[in-house]
């Protein structure tokens, strides 16, 4: 059995997750798999919203440059999927891959609610 240094993988897991905190939405921590408390109506970027999906080979590209990601942040932690809100328009696009996961696709559906979360 090799021998696994835990200090730099929960090292290394803590960069991760700190710089998905400052980009597109580009890994699914564990915590993406815990219930969460919605905000509250008054509290959200938008309530009623009109919601898209787009489906798109270079996902990790397009949403790079949708969120203003520099070209080292995108390639350190591309991005698996993303969502553009228009508050005053009440409209979201959802941005994956043509391959995606409920999970992915519903933490985006959160970002049209209730903008950046994380």
């Amino acid at each position: 059995m090799k021998n696994i240094n835990l200090f730099a993988v929960f090292r290394l897991l803590g960069v991760c997750m700190a710089t998905a905190a400052l980009t597109a939405c580009n890994s699914l921590p564990m915590e993406e798999y815990a219930e969460f408390q919605p905000l509250p109506a008054h509290k959200r970027v938008m309530n009623q919203v009109k919601i898209g999906w787009e489906i798109r080979d270079d996902v990790a590209d397009f949403c790079a440059k949708a969120k203003g990601m520099g070209k080292e942040a995108a390639f350190l932690t591309p991005p698996l999927a993303c969502a553009i809100w228009n508050t005053p328009a009440k409209e979201c696009t959802v941005v994956t891959g043509k391959t995606t996961t409920h999970t992915a696709l519903g933490h985006e559906i959160r970002h049209c609610f209730e903008g950046h979360f994380h």
